[in-house]
């Protein structure tokens, strides 16, 4: 089967005005709670200078392997309902940093959604990396006339997040991708012994 997103069936955003709002969490959560209910779902993960995905879904150290069609991304789970690809299985050491510019940003993204064997999904998960750059641009516009359904932004109660947060509905709006939903992150903590909610950002 060759690589390419062609036969997939759903493609979401999930974007964050800023970092540490729990963004990759909130995706890898949605894209396990799909393949839980017998959806075939891809995450791919295009924060390249900052990958965390594959550490998230205890993949790290796994190699992607090449085929005659493109690369094969990495299986999360036994059925192999989810599969997942992010420049950490590229990586010979999981520290050292990625120091790109613009154009190779965008020259690896393509490769991502054009080189992978994605196969029949459901629905593809594309994590970002937070604010409006090149990632989301390049991934954004490769993906125009595509199955691209919109975008889940995750934000926090903190005020300057909720800032964020509204500039990146407007990239979004600028962009041409629907708004499926904003996510608030660490809305609240429950306590485990009395189940009272404290409002701890807000």
């Amino acid at each position: 089967m060759p690589g390419g997103i062609d036969k997939v069936k759903n493609i979401v955003l999930v974007l964050s005005g800023k970092g540490g709002v729990g963004k990759t969490t909130v995706a890898v959560q949605l894209a396990q709670s799909m393949a839980a209910q017998g959806k075939k779902v891809g995450m791919l993960d295009v924060d390249l200078c900052g990958p965390s995905v594959a550490k998230v879904l205890g993949l790290e150290g796994r190699e992607v392997m090449q085929s005659s069609e493109g690369w094969v991304p990495v299986f999360a789970d036994a059925t192999q309902n989810m599969c997942c690809m992010s420049i950490a299985f590229l990586l010979k050491n999981s520290e050292e940093a990625v120091v790109w510019r613009g154009p190779k940003k965008t020259a690896m993204i393509r490769q991502f959604l054009g080189d992978v064997m994605w196969g029949e999904l459901d629905m593809l998960i594309i994590d970002t990396p937070p604010g409006t750059s090149d990632e989301q641009i390049a991934t954004i516009e490769e993906l125009k006339g595509k199955t691209l359904r919109g975008a889940v932004i995750v934000t926090t109660p903190q005020q300057v997040s909720v800032v964020d947060v509204q500039k990146e509905i407007s990239f979004a709006r600028k962009m041409g991708v629907p708004v499926l939903g904003v996510v608030e992150n660490m809305s609240g903590f429950v306590c485990p012994c009395c189940q009272e909610v404290t409002d701890v950002f807000s």
